[in-house]
């Protein structure tokens, strides 16, 4: 590329959301972006946007202006699909978009919660791939009363009839009679994996919902809604995998 083709990159990094040109080329001034690897320090710098790898402060920046992420609240009775050759109730009733999406991952038909959406196809494969341990937190509804040590079982690991499995993480989020609502994290990705895991320690799931992927949070989108995420969501999911 030469000097003359491409596009400054104060312009390609406020297009993609960073902040005002002013506010780009101080970031650039201060040593804080880098285009495929390297510091950036001229203001006149100019990058294909399509191709560049840039990153400000350590996080990628996504500048290919067709890429799309969502996040949506997967209702309970939904597949997690945008198709269903059975005629189930699928995501693709819940988006309106133009773009064709992928949906990151799946959850059960009886579960509700979190799932990510994305054009982005090599984000998306990292995401879901064993190796990169994307972390996912569950709200689980169980009955109690439970020991105190149940955590400390979980974090330690079951044996299930496809090998063993552990929480990351395990809280009590809250408690009415013997209504119980636990926080529950994990790495793995194996079908039914949080269903599973407490009905070996005996605590069958009575309602289960996913409120985060990796950097990713639910927060407080209603079921059957989506939203866009943020750059700085895009970034972190980039910085969990590596990208």
């Amino acid at each position: 590329m030469t000097e003359n083709e491409g596009v400054r990159l104060q312009k390609v990094l406020a297009e993609a959301g960073i902040g005002s040109r002013r506010h780009c080329e101080e970031l650039i001034g201060e040593g804080r972006v880098t285009v495929d690897g390297k510091k950036v320090f001229r203001f006149g710098e100019r990058v294909d946007p399509r191709r560049a790898v840039i990153h400000v402060d350590g996080k990628r920046v996504e500048t290919r202006a067709e890429m799309r992420y969502y996040a949506i609240n997967k209702p309970r009775g939904v597949v997690s699909t945008m198709a269903d050759e059975r005629g189930r109730k699928s995501l693709a009733e819940y988006v309106d978009v133009p773009e064709r999406l992928f949906h990151v991952g799946r959850l059960d038909t009886d579960t509700e919660g979190l799932i990510l959406l994305t054009n982005d196809g090599e984000l998306s494969h990292r995401l879901t791939h064993p190796s990169f341990g994307v972390a996912k937190t569950y709200l689980a509804e169980i009955h109690g009363p439970i020991p105190r040590d149940l955590g400390k079982r979980l974090r330690a690991g079951v044996t299930l009839d496809d090998g063993p499995a552990k929480a990351d993480r395990f809280r009590v989020f809250d408690q009415v009679g013997r209504r119980v609502l636990v926080e529950i994290t994990l790495h793995e990705g194996r079908k039914h994996i949080v269903r599973r895991l407490l009905k070996e320690v005996g605590f069958p799931v009575q309602q289960l919902a996913r409120i985060e992927f990796g950097p990713i949070r639910l927060g407080s989108l209603k079921p059957g809604t989506m939203r866009a995420l943020t750059v700085h969501e895009v970034g972190e999911l980039y910085k969990a995998v590596g990208l």
